[in-house]
C-alpha cells in the first residue's frame, strides 16, 4: 500500500500495486525443473523520474518531483553496502551482464547459482538503482523466472524486460543470500533509439497496479486520495484490493489524515502524513528542526521510544532521523515527534506479503441432489479467501445453501444438494491471485418405456397418442411446436409413468407433427398424425362439354379447384403423354387447385386434356376439351426485284400456315436499315402478292416487311429484306480502341466513319493478326452493325494487331489500324452497381404507366445480374429485364398494382458480388368510401358522416369531394373539395327542397371512379313547420366491463418499482383481479394493487428477471367480463443466490433459468 513520504530525502516513487496471482504449473515439473512466474501489469502511460543511485557515503540523492508525494520506506542505505567481507562469498558461477536494447525490444538478464553446498533454494532479490525491488512490479513489461536443474545441481534465475521504454535504462543490481553467505552483482541496461531526452526517469513509472482479472490497465492511483473521496461502502473493496488488513485502524487514521495541518514554527520540515513498509523490511523517519538546540522525543502510540537494535537515532545538522529495523506488524502504529510544545505526528503501514494460490480449482461435473465440493490451496494459513460465482461474492451466511470451510491453507466450498441452477463458473481470490473452474450439474438420465407411434387417421375418427416413461413426472403435449392445452375436444391423461392424448373426433387441422415432453427433462417423444380424405374435382366453372377455346399466341391458364386430405396427387395426360411442371405445356399444382398453362397456344394444342387426382383415399378423374383458334404465320422475306429513283418492286410468297382461316390480304411496312420505326406503306389490304412502295429517299438504306392477314388477327411480320440503296463509298472507322479484354478474348470499340456514303453503311469487318506475321484473319464472318465486337478463342498471352473496315454495297473502305499491339490478358474489374439518385428512394408511378429503369453497373469479366421481387425470382413472361456488359433494363409495359414490391438486383464477377434494392410502388385511384349517412338535419344544414375506402389504391387517402343533387333534377353539384375528415356539415340550403349526396375519395392519383350516395335524402322543412319534439327513454347505464385504456408492453430494470396501468368502465362497478401468466395474484407482498376512478394500477416492488412475463387485468360485473394483457420484460438479470435469498422457491427459479436461456438462444 503507498504512503506519503518527504519529497527532498526520499526518492519519489510510484506505489508498488498488489501482486497477481501465481499460476502454478499444470502436470507437475517437466525435467526435474522448478518454475514459477510472477507478472503484474505495468505501466506504460507515466513519466516518473528513475531512481538515482546512492552516494558512497550512502545518502541518498535528492529528487525533487511535484506530481506525487507516495513512495516506499526505505531503509538505511549504507546497509547493504557495509556488509562484513567475511559474509560475503562467490555464490554465482554466472553473473548478469551489462546489455543494450532499442526501444520496443527484449532483453533478459540471467543469473546462476551452485547448489551443491546449499540445502534449499537461495533467496534472489533484483533492484533498479539502489533500493528498488523488481519483485512488486512483475507483469506486462518484466517477467521473474526461476528453475533448477536437478542433474547439474545449478538454479537460474532470469530477469526479462519485454517492450523497453526509454525510462527503464538505468543501473540494475542482483543480490543472492543464503544463511550467511551473501553476493552482489550490478549491471547496467542502455535503450537506444530514443524519440526525447532521457534524464532522471524511474522505471518504477513503467510499472502500475493490475487488477485480478487483467481486463485493462489502470493508471496508478493515489490509494490514500482514493479512500478519501470513495464511497464509505467501498472502503472494505479497496482495502483488500492493495493489501491493508487492519481496516478499522485505517479508517481512524484516515480520519485523521483530513485534518489540517497547521505550519509549524519548531519544524522546518515535518513528516510525511503516512508511510508504508514491507513486513521484515526497514523504515526511515526524517524531520528538519528550525532549531537545531530544541530537545527531540519520539514516540509511538503515546510510548517514548528508547534507542536499541531496533530503533537507532541518527542526527545530521537540522536533520533528526529515526529508523526502525525489521518491521512487523505491531510497528503498524501511529508514530510523532515532539520539539518543545510542538509535535509532529504521521502513520506507519506494514503490509503483509501477498497471499498466493498455490493450487487452483478444477472443473466439476455432478447429477443433481449430489454434494459437492470445490477445494484450493494458498501460500499462507487462515487467509483471507473470497469466493465468487459467476462473478458475484458469496458469503458465508448460515442460512446460505453455500458453505465455505478452512483447513489450515486448505479452503473448500461445499453445497450439500446441488441443483441444477448451480451450474456456473466458480472463482477464488486472494490478494495475490485468483484461480476458477466450471460446475456443470445434470438430471438423471431419463429413459423411455413407450414411445409414441405414427398414426394415419380417416377423417372423423378418434385419435388416441400413448406413451410411457421411466420417472413419473408431468409434461406437456405439443404440436407443430405449439403447446396443446386440454379442452372440451382435447383430452390429456396422466396415470403414474403412462401419458395419453385424446381427440375423439379428427378433423383435418389435426394433422401434424405432436410431441410429449416430460417436465425438467432436456428430451421429446415425437410421432406424426395423418389425416386422410378422399380427391374430387370441382367443375363447374367450365363450360358445356367441358370445353375451353383459346386464340392462338395466347396464355391459357386454366385453373381446376381440387379438395382432399391429404393434398392429392395431380397427373395431367393428352393421350399417353404425361404432361409435367416444365415447359410450354406444362401443369402447376397448388394446396387446393391444379393449373393448366399453356404458354403462346398453338392449333396443334386443341384436343382434350385428362386430369386425374390420387392419394392414399381414392381417386376422381375429368376429361376437358381444349380448342384452339390460330393467326396465319408470316410469309417468307420479301425480295426487292428491281429498284428505282425512289421506289422499288418487291415480291413474296404466301405463308405455309394459314392458321385454320383464308388469307384476307397483306400489309406492307418500311424502314430505313439504321432506324427502328416500321411504316406502314398500306392502309388497305393488299390482295396480290407483289407491291410497289414509292416515295423513298435516295442514298439512304431500306428495309421492307409483309404482315398476313385473316379472320383471326395479323401474323407476326416477316423477316425484312436485304437492305437497298444507292452506291456509296465510306470514309475508314474512326477512335478504334480496345474496350475490354480477358485471358482468350479481346474487345474493340470504335466510331463510325466521319463520311458515310449515300449507300449507307451495311456493317464492319474486324480482322485481326498475330505480331509478327502478316496474315490478317476475319474475326467476324457476317457482317456486324455494332461500334463493338469481341475476337474470341485467343491464345492467352499472346500479341495481336486489330483493325475495321466499314462495308456498304459499293465494297469495303480502307481499314483503321489500332496503333499498339494487344496482350491477351485477363483484367478483373470488381462489380459495381451505379444506382441512380432517383431509384435510392420509392420508385411511384400510376396503374396503366410505363415502368422503364436503367441502371449501370461495372464489373469485368462477364459480370451476371440476376433480379428477384420480395425473394423470389421475376416472372419474365410479366416483367421484361434487359442485360447488357453495362447496365440492365427493367422494363414493364402496363404497370399493375401487383408490381409493387422491393426488386433486389444483383451483380456477380466470379467471387466478387454487389447488391441493390429497388422499392417500386405501383398506385392507383382509390376506391368510393363505404357508407354515407345523414347524421342530422336542422335549419339549412345537413350533418354528413362515412367511412374511409376500403381500397385506397395503394397510396394515401388526400381528402374527399362532396356533391349535393336535388331530388327533383337530380343535377350534382359540387360542395367541398379535398375535405380530410369523414364527416361533414353542408350549409345554405334551399328550405323546402329534398337534397341527396355523394362523397369521393381522393389520392395523389385523383377522384375516385364512383361516390357513395346517401340512401336516405334530406328535406329541408319549410318555415312554420311544427316540430314534434322525439321521445326518448330513459337511458340504461347498465354497461358490461370494457377496458377503454389497455397495458402497454413494459420493459423494468430490476430493483426498481415498476408499475402496470390500464382504465376501464363498466355499470355496476367491476371487481378487478390481477394475473401473471393465467395465474391469479392473491397476498403476494411483493405486488400492490389499486383501483381509484376506473384506473387500475398494479405496482411491483423491486422486481427481478423473475417477475417478467404476461401480466393480466380482469374486470368481471354481472353483465360479463373483459381482460386486457400485456408483456413485462426485466433486464439486469439476478443471480441464483439472489433469487433463492428473496424467496423465490428453487423449482420456480429453476423454470425461470431454463427460459432465459431459451430466450437467449432464440435471439441468437
Amino acid at each position: 500500500m503507498p504512503e506519503p513520504t518527504k519529497k527532498d530525502e526520499t526518492e519519489n516513487e510510484s506505489a508498488p500495486p498488489p501482486p497477481e496471482q501465481t499460476t502454478p504449473q499444470e502436470g507437475g515439473n517437466e525435467k526435474g525443473k522448478d518454475v514459477v512466474i510472477r507478472e503484474m501489469t505495468s505501466s506504460s502511460d507515466e513519466d516518473d523520474t528513475s531512481v538515482s543511485t546512492p552516494p558512497a557515503d550512502g545518502m541518498s540523492k535528492p529528487a525533487e518531483r511535484k506530481d506525487s508525494v507516495w513512495s516506499l520506506g526505505e531503509g538505511a542505505p549504507e546497509e547493504s553496502e557495509k556488509r562484513d567481507d567475511a559474509q560475503r562469498s562467490t555464490l554465482f558461477i554466472e553473473k548478469p551482464q551489462s546489455g543494450t536494447v532499442s526501444v520496443g525490444g527484449n532483453i533478459t538478464f540471467i543469473a546462476k547459482v551452485e547448489a551443491k553446498d546449499l540445502l534449499r533454494k537461495p533467496n534472489v532479490k533484483w533492484f533498479k538503482g539502489k533500493w528498488m525491488d523488481l519483485a512488486s512490479k512483475a507483469g506486462k513489461h518484466l517477467q521473474l523466472k526461476e528453475s533448477f536443474e536437478r542433474h547439474t545441481k545449478i538454479h537460474t534465475f532470469e530477469m526479462q524486460i519485454i517492450k523497453a521504454k526509454e525510462n527503464y535504462a538505468g543501473n540494475y543490481r542482483c543480490e543472492v543470500s543464503y544463511k550467511d553467505k551473501f553476493d552482489s552483482c550490478s549491471f547496467d541496461l542502455e535503450v537506444t533509439e530514443s524519440s526525447q531526452a532521457a534524464a532522471n526517469i524511474d522505471i518504477r513509472s513503467a510499472f502500475k497496479r493490475r487488477e485480478v482479472k487483467q481486463q485493462e490497465e489502470e493508471p496508478e492511483v493515489d490509494v490514500w486520495d482514493l479512500l478519501k473521496n470513495a464511497n464509505p461502502s467501498e472502503y472494505e473493496k479497496i482495502a483488500f484490493q492493495y493489501g491493508i488488513t487492519d481496516l478499522r485502524g485505517m479508517l481512524k487514521r484516515l480520519k485523521r489524515m483530513r485534518r489540517e495541518v497547521k505550519k509549524s514554527a519548531a519544524f522546518a520540515k515535518g513528516l510525511d502524513p503516512a508511510y508504508q513498509v514491507d513486513k521484515g523490511g526497514k523504515v526511515r523517519f526524517m524531520v528538519e528542526l528550525a532549531d537545531p538546540t530544541v530537545e527531540l522525543k519520539w514516540y509511538k502510540n503515546g510510548q517514548e521510544i528508547r534507542p536499541s537494535a531496533k530503533y537507532i537515532f541518527e542526527h545530521k545538522g537540522n536533520q533528526r532521523i529515526l529508523f526502525i529495523n525489521n518491521c512487523t506488524m505491531t510497528d503498524d502504529a501511529r508514530y510523532y515527534v515532539t520539539a518543545g510544545d510542538e509535535k509532529c505526528s504521521t502513520e506507519l503501514f506494514v503490509r503483509d506479503p501477498p497471499i498466493l494460490v498455490t493450487k487452483g480449482l478444477e472443473d466439476t461435473s455432478t447429477y443433481v441432489g449430489e454434494r459437492v465440493e470445490l477445494s484450493c490451496e494458498v501460500s499462507e494459513d487462515d487467509a483471507n479467501v473470497k469466493w465468487f460465482r459467476n462473478g458475484v461474492e458469496l458469503s458465508d451466511d448460515p442460512k446460505s445453501r453455500y458453505r465455505i470451510k478452512v483447513e489450515g491453507k486448505k479452503h473448500t466450498l461445499i453445497i450439500e444438494e446441488a441443483a441444477k441452477n448451480d451450474t456456473a463458473t466458480y472463482s477464488v481470490m486472494t490478494t495475490g491471485g485468483q484461480s476458477e473452474a466450471k460446475l456443470s450439474v445434470d438430471l438423471r438420465p431419463l429413459k423411455i418405456s413407450l414411445a409414441l407411434e405414427d398414426q394415419t387417421v380417416r377423417l372423423g375418427q378418434e385419435i388416441h397418442l400413448k406413451c410411457e416413461i421411466s420417472e413419473n413426472v408431468e409434461g406437456k403435449w405439443y404440436k407443430n411446436g405449439q403447446l396443446i392445452e386440454a379442452s372440451d375436444r382435447v383430452k390429456l391423461y396422466h396415470k403414474g409413468r403412462i401419458h395419453r392424448f385424446v381427440i375423439p373426433v379428427s378433423a383435418v387441422d389435426d394433422e401434424g407433427e405432436y410431441m410429449f415432453v416430460p417436465d425438467a427433462y432436456n428430451i421429446n417423444i415425437p410421432c406424426k398424425v395423418h389425416i386422410v380424405d378422399p380427391p374430387k374435382l370441382h367443375l363447374d366453372g367450365l363450360g358445356e362439354n367441358n370445353t375451353v377455346t383459346v386464340v392462338a399466341g395466347n396464355k391459357l391458364r386454366l385453373e381446376i379447384p381440387i379438395t382432399g386430405e391429404p393434398p392429392p396427387k395431380v397427373f395431367w395426360s393428352r393421350g399417353d403423354k404425361m404432361v409435367t411442371d416444365s415447359g410450354r405445356i406444362r401443369a402447376e399444382s397448388y394446396p387446393d387447385s391444379s393449373c393448366l398453362v399453356i404458354d403462346a397456344a398453338e392449333r396443334d394444342d386443341s384436343g382434350a386434356f385428362r386430369i386425374t387426382l390420387k392419394n392414399e383415399a381414392g381417386e376422381d378423374t375429368a376429361l376437358i376439351n381444349i380448342k384452339v383458334v390460330d393467326v396465319p404465320d408470316p410469309p417468307e422475306a420479301p425480295n426487292v426485284t428491281e429498284v428505282g429513283e425512289d421506289w422499288c418492286i418487291m415480291t413474296w410468297e404466301p405463308p405455309a400456315n394459314d392458321g385454320g382461316s383464308p388469307i384476307l390480304g397483306y400489309f406492307i411496312e418500311r424502314k430505313k436499315k439504321q432506324s427502328s420505326r416500321w411504316m406502314r406503306l398500306n392502309f388497305e389490304l393488299c390482295k396480290e402478292t407483289t407491291f410497289e412502295p414509292k416515295k423513298m429517299i435516295e442514298g439512304v438504306a431500306y428495309e421492307v416487311r409483309v404482315f398476313a392477314v385473316n379472320a383471326i388477327g395479323m401474323s407476326k411480320p416477316s423477316m425484312p429484306s436485304k437492305s437497298f440503296v444507292p452506291l456509296a463509298v465510306t470514309s475508314p472507322p474512326t477512335l478504334l480502341a480496345v474496350d475490354s479484354v480477358t485471358d482468350t478474348s479481346v474487345t474493340m470499340k470504335w466510331r463510325p466513319p466521319d463520311q458515310i456514303g449515300a449507300a449507307g453503311l451495311d456493317g464492319y469487318v474486324v480482322e485481326y493478326c498475330f505480331e509478327g506475321t502478316d496474315e490478317w484473319i476475319v474475326a467476324n464472318p457476317e457482317l456486324t452493325d455494332k461500334t463493338k465486337f469481341t475476337i474470341n478463342g485467343l491464345p492467352t498471352g499472346s500479341k495481336i494487331l486489330v483493325r475495321v473496315k466499314a462495308v456498304n454495297a459499293a465494297g469495303e473502305s480502307e481499314p483503321k489500324y489500332h496503333p499498339q499491339p494487344i496482350l491477351v490478358k485477363e483484367v478483373i474489374e470488381p462489380p459495381k452497381i451505379r444506382l441512380p439518385r432517383h431509384l435510392k428512394q420509392t420508385y411511384t408511378r400510376r396503374v396503366g404507366e410505363t415502368v422503364n429503369l436503367v441502371i449501370p453497373f461495372q464489373g469485368k469479366p462477364r459480370a451476371k445480374v440476376s433480379w428477384q421481387k420480395n425473394g423470389s425470382p421475376i416472372d419474365k413472361n410479366d416483367i421484361n429485364i434487359r442485360n447488357t456488359e453495362n447496365d440492365t433494363i427493367i422494363f414493364i409495359r402496363k404497370a399493375e398494382r401487383g408490381h409493387s414490391g422491393e426488386y433486389d438486383m444483383k451483380v456477380e464477377v466470379e467471387n466478387l458480388v454487389d447488391k441493390a434494392t429497388i422499392d417500386i410502388q405501383i398506385v392507383d385511384r382509390p376506391g368510393p368510401p363505404e357508407v354515407v349517412t345523414i347524421e342530422d338535419v336542422w335549419g339549412e344544414n345537413v350533418n354528413l358522416s362515412w367511412k374511409p375506402p376500403k381500397d385506397d389504391g395503394n397510396a394515401a387517402i388526400t381528402g374527399y369531394t362532396i356533391q349535393k343533387a336535388d331530388k327533383k333534377s337530380m343535377e350534382w353539384f359540387t360542395v367541398i373539395e379535398h375535405y380530410h375528415r369523414t364527416s361533414a356539415t353542408i350549409n345554405e340550403l334551399v328550405i323546402g327542397n329534398e337534397y341527396y349526396f355523394r362523397v369521393f375519395a381522393e389520392n395523389m392519383c385523383g377522384l375516385s371512379e364512383d361516390a357513395t350516395m346517401t340512401k336516405e335524402s334530406a328535406l329541408i322543412a319549410k318555415d312554420g313547420k311544427v316540430y314534434k319534439y322525439p321521445v326518448y327513454d330513459d337511458f340504461d347505464f347498465s354497461e358490461r366491463p370494457l377496458f377503454t385504456q389497455p397495458l402497454v408492453n413494459t420493459f423494468a430494470v430490476a430493483g426498481y418499482n415498476a408499475t402496470l396501468n390500464c382504465s376501464v368502465r363498466g355499470n355496476p362497478k367491476p371487481k378487478i383481479t390481477w394475473m401473471k401468466n393465467k395465474v391469479l395474484i392473491m397476498n403476494d407482498p411483493r405486488y400492490r394493487m389499486f383501483s381509484n376512478q376506473g384506473v387500475c394500477t398494479l405496482e411491483i416492488r423491486k422486481p427481478s428477471p423473475y417477475d417478467g412475463g404476461t401480466y393480466t387485468c380482469r374486470a368481471v360485473n354481472e353483465l360479463g367480463e373483459a381482460e386486457v394483457d400485456c408483456k413485462l420484460e426485466v433486464r439486469g438479470g439476478l443471480s441464483f443466490f439472489k433469487l433463492l435469498m428473496d424467496g423465490v422457491p428453487p423449482h420456480i427459479i429453476d423454470s425461470y433459468m431454463r427460459e432465459v436461456q431459451a430466450d437467449k438462444t432464440e435471439g441468437k
